[in-house]
Order: structure tokens, then sequence, then C-alpha cells
């Protein structure tokens, strides 16, 4: 009996993801265990193995594919010694790689399908339209309705060659097939989506720039800091934390360290102390849901690590009942394998808390958008001489400014100065968060 191998969910929240490699071709015998094929998410690339054993019978989504939807058809397995029987052409998914376009051309006219099997493989002329990237990026251009075209790719999907022998639409037919406003009182989920004009409808010339498509990390971190920057009321607080006394440790620690090969950086003790303040503050440690407040349990803190093409944040767990070695050892880690995107899902997914550091850049201060669903996230700024009043004196001193950006529906403006004047104390007397 055929096996059929469907694209896994590699986390709770993926809907879709990139068909990067196969490690199989048709014919292999696979066994279980084996690793068949390389799936990328918008976070990481992972390996996924064969859940049963049999002999490649067809593979139905070329490598390099994406937007390839979870549970989708992607391959089929035939035991030993079966006849192969036709496979079922796989779902287009809903977005493909320009690669995968071309592995499969546009069919002549001659082999179109049979009138009374060609609604079988029309797209639908609903809101959905089914077109590649490639081919929406070009109607775009070009201004042609792709609801008016009908494709010639896989299940009546519009593909480059649809598009390109399609004529623009014109501007009366543009206006007539406008949305309709809302009606008066309708709630405001039901309006239309904003539409996004391209840009030469904003006035730049065509073939003035480059356009780099977006991956699914670009969009995945554009919809979510989207979402939170519009959903989420969020309110901004400022301290300057006086760090002479955290550097001059942090000096002391790395000469006890250095046989260890261990080397604890300034956003290590940020991030301790952090998790020490949580603990102090704990109402500061929580998420808003519709069903209510969480408040954690543990200080799991993630820190944002820039890699090609966004912004990932591994995650600390359990930051308040670490030491500093510890926590400088997994940080280093957990960057290293996220700029390679190695990492697994419950090292990325999840956190009560978030620490972004711009310090080493130069930036003074800044506001970071909220990491949903935790409460809070801190932007820390570079640590530089500042002058300080001191009774009624004027010194000097290493002075680093933070932002605690809150969740007002979580943390409120007393809880958020609580759990800074907690953290300030923390930085200032390092030895208070290790004791």
């Amino acid at each position: 009996m055929p096996i059929d191998i469907l694209m896994p969910a590699l986390s709770p929240t993926m809907e879709e993801g990139t068909l990067a490699k196969w490690h199989v071709k048709k014919g292999d015998a696979v066994r279980s265990g084996d690793v068949i094929a390389e799936i990328e998410t918008d976070k990481a690339t992972m390996e996924v193995e064969a859940v049963d054993e049999g002999v490649v019978e067809e593979i139905l989504v070329p490598e390099g594919t994406e937007g390839v939807k979870v549970n989708s058809l992607i391959a089929r397995l035939s035991g030993e010694g079966e006849t192969a029987a036709p496979a079922p052409k796989a779902e287009a998914p809903k977005a493909e790689a320009p690669k995968a376009e071309a592995a499969k051309p546009a069919p002549a006219p001659a082999a179109a399908p049979a009138p009374e099997k060609a609604a079988a493989f029309q797209a639908p002329r609903g809101p959905r339209i089914f077109a590649s990237p490639l081919a929406r990026r070009i109607a775009e251009q070009k201004g042609v309705d792709l609801a008016a075209i009908q494709g010639s790719g896989p299940h009546g999907r519009i593909i480059k060659a649809d598009v390109e022998k399609a004529q623009p639409a014109s501007p009366g037919a543009s206006q007539a097939k406008a949305p309709a406003a809302p009606a008066p009182g309708a709630p405001a989920a039901a309006a239309a989506p904003r539409q996004v004009q391209s840009l030469e409808q904003m006035g730049i010339a065509p073939g003035s720039y480059d356009l780099i498509p977006l991956d699914g990390m670009r969009k995945t971190v554009a919809r979510r800091m989207t979402d939170s920057f519009r959903d989420v009321p969020h309110f901004p607080l400022t301290i300057d934390l006086e760090i002479d006394g955290l550097l001059a440790a942090r000096t002391k620690i790395n000469a006890m360290l250095e046989k260890q090969g261990v080397k604890v950086s300034v956003n290590d003790m940020v991030i301790k102390a952090a998790a020490v303040a949580l603990k102090q503050v704990p109402e500061a440690n929580a998420s808003y849901s519709p069903e209510g407040i969480a408040m954690h349990h543990h200080a799991d803190v993630a820190m944002a690590v820039a890699v090609p093409g966004g912004l990932i944040t591994p995650i600390i767990r359990s930051a308040e009942l670490k030491g500093l070695a510890q926590i400088a050892t997994e940080a280093k880690d957990l960057a290293e394998r996220a700029r390679n995107k190695k990492l697994k899902p419950e090292e990325f997914q999840g956190g009560t808390f978030s620490v972004s550091n711009l310090g080493m850049f130069g930036i003074k201060t800044f506001a970071s958008i909220i990491n949903e669903p935790q409460g809070c996230i801190l932007s820390v700024g570079a640590g530089e001489k500042r002058p300080v009043v001191r009774g009624n004196e004027l010194a000097i001193a290493t002075v680093m400014s933070v932002t605690l950006t809150c969740d007002h529906r979580v943390v409120d403006g007393a809880t958020g100065a609580r759990w800074l004047t907690a953290f300030k104390a923390l930085i200032e007397d390092p030895i208070t968060m290790i004791v």
C-alpha cells in the first residue's frame, strides 16, 4: 500500500515552509529514521526523518519550493515489490520559488485537459487567486488583473508566461473592481485591508532599484512587528545606569573564568540582572491573554540576535537560576546556531521577557517593539563617559541608558518603574545579583 509523505509541522505555529533540499530521489530505498529532506521555516532549517520504510515512488514537490502548506502531500513511498500506482499531483502551494516554476513549464495548448476535466484544474474565481510570486510581481508592474487570467500551470495556477501574454487592465476596470467601502456601523475587522501601493505608484521609476524578494523570515518579522505595534498598547520608560562597578566586576569574573575558556559579556550580566529583577517584581514577568494574565514561574529571557535577513530571539531558560558562566556559555552557543539557522523551535519560541542590545553599535537610546506575548522588552544602549552630579559636585561616570517598553494591559507605569528600580540596583551593585 502506498505511503504518503506530508509536509511536517515543525512547530505549533508553523503553517507553511520551504522544502529546501531532498536527500533522496525516485527509486531510493528508505528506512525508518533516514533523513529524507530539509525543511526551512522562517527561523531555522531542520532535517526530516522518514517514519516508515519503502521505496520512493514519486517526489511531488521539488526542492527549493517555497510556501508549502503543512500536511500537503510532498512525496510518496511504495513498499518493496509493489507496483507503483499513478500518484495524484500535490496541490500547488500558495507561493513557489521561481526555481520550482522553471521545473514545471507551462503545458502547450494542445495538451490542455479535456473540457469535462478542466474545472478540476481551474483556479478559484473567488477572492483567492493562485499565482506564483513572480507572476504576481510582473502583474503588478504591468498593471494586469490576475482575476482575468486563466492559469496554465498546475491546478490552473497563474505563472509567469500567463502574465506576460496578458494585456494590462484599463483604468476604468481597475476602478470598477475597487473594494466597496464598509457599511456604516460595521465592525472594523470587516473592513478591507489597507492597500499598499507599489513603488512605481509612489513615483519611483522602474529600473532605478534592485528588488530583493522577501524570504520567510522577513515576512514573519514584518507581520509580527506590525501586529504588535498596532495592537498592543505600549509605552516606554527610560532610565540611566552607572555601570563602573559592573565593568570592574566583569573584569574580575573573566579573570577567574579564563582557564575555563569562558568570557562574560555586559549583555550576559544584563540578562542575569533582568531575570533576578523579574523574580523580585513578578508582576512584570507576565503575559496578556484573552483568558487572563499569565504569571510566569521562571524568567525565560529572550535575547535579540541579528541574523542574515532578519532577527531571531533565542531564549535563556530559567535565567534567574543560572550563574553568569552558564549564561555566557549558553548565550554564545545560541547566538552562533541562530546565525546558522540551526536552532530548534523550542529554543526560540516562548520566553517571558526580551533584551535587545545595540550598545555595541554606539546607539545611546532606543525603544524596541514588544515581542508578543511577552509583557516587556528591554532596550540597552551604549555605555559611555558622561558627567553626573553627586551631591553638589560634578563627576564623571560610565553611564548606560536603558528603555523598558511595556504592554499596558499587563504592566502599568508603576509596575514598570518598580522593575527598573530593582534592575538599576542590581546593575549598579552587581554582587547583589549573585547573592
